[in-house]
């Protein structure tokens, strides 16, 4: 079935192209829940609220976007929903993560450069789980901001409306997330370069 038939026939309510749509796009949306949520279970519960308020908001469905898009930021948001109604524990501070700097402005540490690019190293599998760990650390509102524009491909202001903040709160995020996670993965592409 392609785009069009799928798209006609969700919006239309035909159960066999529901069906089709969850056969074909349930794992790529588990594994963004997944990497939002970091816990397998909410993320399952995630993608299940996506699919049935996309069953009930079908009629809403507007062409001119891919339905895969549209099915992709209905699960990102209940995703996101559940992060916000989460239990609020205190959330660790990013600042120990941060680059340190001497009062003239120099880094403490000096980073060496990596050998490979950051395309060529994040393609190993073993780097790839490493980053992934790596990105895990982060506190959680810098993760999820991270996770929004560098790996989901969201815009500025498509995670401010999904996060319910400023565009400007996430640039600051994501400009902190990224310096953190330098400074987590920088021992492990210093020791490469060695």
């Amino acid at each position: 079935m392609d785009e069009a038939a799928l798209a006609a026939g969700v919006k239309a309510g035909d159960e066999r192209a529901f069906e089709t749509l969850i056969r074909t796009q349930g794992g790529r949306l588990l594994a963004t829940a997944r990497r939002i949520l970091g816990n397998d279970d909410e993320a399952r519960e995630a993608v299940h609220e996506g699919f049935i308020s996309a069953y009930r908001a079908r009629g809403q469905f507007q062409a001119h976007s891919k339905l895969s898009t549209w099915l992709h930021r209905i699960v990102v948001n209940a995703a996101l929903q559940k992060l916000r109604v989460r239990k609020r524990r205190a959330e660790d501070a990013i600042e120990d993560l941060l680059p340190r700097f001497l009062p003239n402005g120099d880094h403490t540490e000096r980073f060496v450069a990596w050998t490979e690019s950051p395309e060529d190293t994040v393609a190993r599998r073993e780097t790839t789980e490493f980053v992934r760990e790596a990105i895990d650390q982060l506190p959680e509102s810098y993760r999820t901001v991270l996770l929004l524009r560098d790996i989901e491909g969201l815009t500025t202001e498509e995670s401010a409306a999904a996060l319910q903040t400023t565009a400007n709160a996430v640039k600051i995020r994501l400009h902190r997330a990224r310096m953190a996670l330098r400074t987590i993965l920088a021992p492990h592409f210093q020791g490469a370069s060695a």
